[in-house]
């Protein structure tokens, strides 16, 4: 039986856990949380950092996979590459690439130097060096960490309210592990997200998702819909810096989860990850959407099986997630009342009663989903909010909560 390495044991690797099983394969699970979703389903579990290459790289000396993969996971793309090449193993992906698609700074020179739309950017390593950037940078602009993800410590600096540039550097350069920040250029205009595979150096692109994200100065996500409803212009712009992006990357096979902004200037790419996309996108709206699996595409590349990245439907999918004011939840009312929804595929609560509903400010914060799917892209979004619109998460601040700030 041949064996797998899967980096990552969440909640949303668990799809790649289990077509992993379908597909005959021994699975191991990596991951420094024992308490990770995926692990029942594992054949083993090896509780280890998907990011400490090293140790990876001492267990795949010593359990000796056939495969090593991650399936949502930014930095674990490092580690795959790092590993198979210390191994000797071909990369679809070289570890200076997977830089590249993993650490924000290194994609920003990557992309530029490859002629790819981005915005105006520029790279930071103290407080001292944000104030002097901010003098040249438009009255509004965006705040990141160069290698984090789910909007972990990104935020919108507006000039006008006298920002406080030292605790703004500390908040953002505390989510990034390189310590490097980024300044860049606030776009405007609708966001959406690009699947894509790549199959011997060619690039397929299988739909174009909008995105819905919280109110600044946050960017957290809150929905996704798809196929997208943007003018066929624009999406013929998007499909265009997509393949330039991926091009960019060198990726020879493999999946790819591409963020885009239609600027007034015309689409400019956000980030792009050599990855399947999170949000459950890949596992659930794509397959719902367009009939195609991307997991399932993944492994099959992985083992040199065909990859079937065709359309085989055309058909809406959206997904909603659940939110509540600040607070500790005292109850969650209408699930039920949501899921007898017609078209309703899935509600899922994340937190229960006694638990904390947190300031929205990453993907963590989150309280639940729901995922619906309809004839088209505008009925699943309306059958989406017509089940959010049920869900009642009741909570109150405790006495002794502090205020939060940056």
């Amino acid at each position: 039986m041949k064996k797998i390495f899967i980096l990552g044991g969440s909640m949303l690797q668990v799809p790649a856990i289990r077509k992993a099983k379908e597909k005959g394969l021994y699975v191991y699970v990596l991951d420094y949380d024992k308490a990770a979703a995926g692990i029942p389903l594992a054949d083993e579990f090896l509780c280890i950092s998907t990011i400490d290459r090293e140790a990876v790289l001492e267990a795949a000396r010593r359990y000796a996979p056939d495969y090593i993969i991650t399936s949502t996971s930014d930095m674990p793309v490092r580690t795959v590459a790092w590993v198979n090449e210390q191994l000797g193993r071909p990369n679809d992906l070289s570890l200076e690439d997977a830089v590249a698609a993993t650490d924000k700074a290194a994609m920003r020179r990557r992309m530029s130097e490859c002629g790819v739309p981005v915005p105006a950017f520029h790279i930071l390593h103290s407080a001292e060096e944000l104030e002097k950037c901010a003098q040249a940078m438009p009255a509004r602009f965006v705040l990141k960490p160069a290698d984090n993800a789910a909007s972990r410590g990104v935020v919108l600096i507006e000039k006008s309210s006298h920002p406080d540039y030292a605790a703004l550097y500390d908040f953002t350069k505390k989510y990034s592990r390189s310590g490097e920040v980024l300044a860049e250029e606030f776009m405007t205009g609708p966001e959406v997200s690009v699947e894509s595979f790549t199959v011997d150096d060619v690039t397929h692109i299988v739909t174009i998702t909008d995105k819905m994200v919280t109110e600044l100065p946050y960017f957290v996500e809150t929905g996704h819909t798809e196929p997208s409803r943007l003018p066929e212009a624009a999406q013929r712009d998007i499909r265009g810096v997509t393949l330039a992006a991926v091009s960019a990357l060198h990726l020879h096979n493999g999946p790819t989860h591409t963020e885009i902004k239609v600027t007034p200037d015309g689409a400019k790419l956000v980030e792009i990850a050599a990855r399947l996309g999170g949000d459950f996108i890949t596992s659930k709206l794509v397959p719902l959407s367009s009939g195609v699996d991307l997991i399932d595409c993944s492994l099959s590349s992985v083992l040199g099986e065909p990859v079937r990245w065709e359309r085989t439907l055309s058909r809406g999918a959206a997904i909603r997630y659940i939110q509540a004011p600040e607070g500790r939840i005292v109850s969650v009312e209408g699930t039920a009342e949501a899921e007898s929804i017609p078209g309703v595929c899935e509600v899922v609560m994340y937190r229960k009663a006694g638990e904390l509903a947190p300031q929205l400010r990453s993907s963590g914060d989150r309280l639940g989903h729901v995922i619906a799917c309809a004839e088209d892209a505008d009925a699943a979004e309306r059958t989406c909010n017509a089940a959010l619109a049920c869900i009642k998460v009741h909570t109150e601040k405790p006495c002794d909560a502090p205020e939060r700030g940056v």
